[in-house]
């Protein structure tokens, strides 16, 4: 890894001379994610028109490039930017509004009656504008958000230069966002079309769960799923009333329906995925679907617990993801991380579970691979867009320093990440965000709580 391949022509420089880049980040050690499990000291990253071009020692590093931006953290460690696999980031705004209750109260009694009254464009934006900073300052860049008004979700993403794959809702009732199913779909390609080609911004099918779409419907995403070669965001198996209300329903578990509908393949993102038997977990793996597992939002719902080192043994792509502030309540990945690790221990009665490494895998390239984004980010490679973080080791709770992917996932607080950048763009800076108003964010948080607690869960307006 260390070697890294030619980074292009010196046009007419002598052969030996510095070739320029744009940006060197010269670090403590660097964890590329692929290989698994590697930790390189002092080594550094070259970037050039936000790709990744080497990953080599630092002096070699300093021999071989000039670079117009260099930053240097010898206490630093420098991985892939966190990858959240599954978030509702208008939901920020929800945060801490409907605690300590089951989910099917939890949703249907307090959070669809709140977003009836307040749901539109600008909770939208506004929510997602406070999850980038939020994401920014606890090294996420990039996440797989499911929400309505992914017009305005796409837009607010591209103006803060996050990367996301934005899902296309679909569910079988009424909302803010469509009235009818032609509706949904036809907004869906409308949005589709709109952002196919852009480099930071993606789509994918986000129909809501098996007990809120017709089989009509999902044969319908399937079909477009393969026509348009983008995923499906579901969420799939999150508790056993689910899995016993398809039995009942249609006869048949919510993943074998989803099997039989032809949607079980290697574009599906399932979420949550409480519920699985063996035969289920050798099932995704034959199918090639990805699972996103979100640890403390299902500890705090009671939704039950994903198998996640029995899938990763099984071959299936385990990503991390926090779900919506509404349920968890932060996006911090870093929490997930060892809540993940944690947990899959006392699941699967084994204290060698889902190590570290695995973890860190899941939170980064994991990701990357359920979003179909792996090609681009989730590992430190050659040729990869430069979605980088640093985290600083230095402070008193990660001493002393034995072994740094331990430290990543065991101890590590979000606070430590010092600097962020999203295709070679600064997006935090000596934990400052770059191009983001602080004051003006959390200004703006607090008008929507109070607007939020205006609300009447009878339908109308508290006095």
């Amino acid at each position: 890894m260390a070697d890294a391949p030619p980074v292009g022509p010196t046009h007419g420089r002598p052969a030996d001379s510095p070739v320029p880049c744009d940006l060197l980040v010269e670090a403590g050690w660097v964890v590329p994610v692929e290989p698994h499990g590697v930790v390189l000291r002092d080594h550094a990253v070259a970037v050039r028109e936000g790709a990744i071009v080497a990953l080599l020692p630092i002096a070699d590093a300093r021999a071989r490039f000039t670079a117009k931006d260099t930053v240097s953290r010898p206490d630093g460690v420098l991985l892939p930017g966190l990858v959240n696999a599954h978030c509702h980031n208008p939901m920020t705004l929800l945060r801490g509004v409907a605690d300590d209750l089951p989910l099917k109260t939890w949703l249907q009694d307090h959070i669809w009656p709140i977003e009836a009254a307040v749901i539109a464009p600008g909770f939208v934006a506004d929510g997602i504008a406070l999850a980038i900073a939020e994401m920014l300052r606890g090294g996420t860049t990039c996440c797989n958000e499911n929400y309505f008004f992914p017009d305005v979700q796409a837009a607010t993403y591209k103006r803060h230069g996050f990367r996301a794959r934005v899902g296309l809702p679909v569910i079988d009732f009424p909302t803010a966002w469509a009235a009818g199913d032609d509706e949904y779909f036809d907004k869906a390609g409308d949005v589709h079309d709109q952002w196919r080609h852009d480099p930071l911004v993606g789509t994918a099918f986000a129909p809501h769960a098996p007990y809120t779409v017709s089989d009509a419907n999902f044969e319908r995403i399937r079909m477009l799923s393969d026509q348009l070669d983008i995923p499906v965001h579901l969420h799939l198996h999150e508790t056993a009333q689910e899995v016993e209300q398809s039995q009942r329903k249609h006869g048949q578990r919510a993943i074998a329906r989803i099997d039989r509908l032809g949607l079980l393949n290697d574009r599906l993102i399932a979420v949550h995925m409480t519920q699985l038997t063996d035969g289920e977990i050798a099932l995704c793996a034959q199918r090639g679907a990805s699972v996103v597992h979100c640890p403390e939002s299902n500890l705090k719902l009671a939704s039950g617990f994903c198998r996640v080192a029995d899938l990763g043994r099984a071959g299936v792509n385990v990503a991390i993801g926090t779900d919506g502030c509404a349920s968890n309540n932060d996006l911090d990945m870093f929490g997930e991380m060892r809540t993940a690790a944690l947990l899959a221990k006392a699941v699967a009665n084994d204290a060698a579970a889902f190590d570290a490494a695995s973890a860190l895998r899941a939170a980064t390239l994991g990701g990357a691979k359920a979003l179909g984004f792996d090609h681009l980010v989730g590992s430190i490679e050659a040729g990869k867009q430069a979605d980088l973080i640093v985290v600083d080791m230095a402070p008193l709770e990660t001493q002393p320093l034995h072994h740094v992917l331990s430290q990543l996932v065991y101890a590590t607080g979000r606070q430590q990440v010092t600097d962020a950048w999203i295709a070679g763009r600064p997006k935090l800076r000596d934990r400052a965000l770059v191009d983001m108003d602080e004051a003006a964010i959390v200004a703006n948080a607090r008008q929507w709580r109070d607007r939020i607690a205006a609300v009447d869960l009878s339908g109308g307006a508290r006095s």
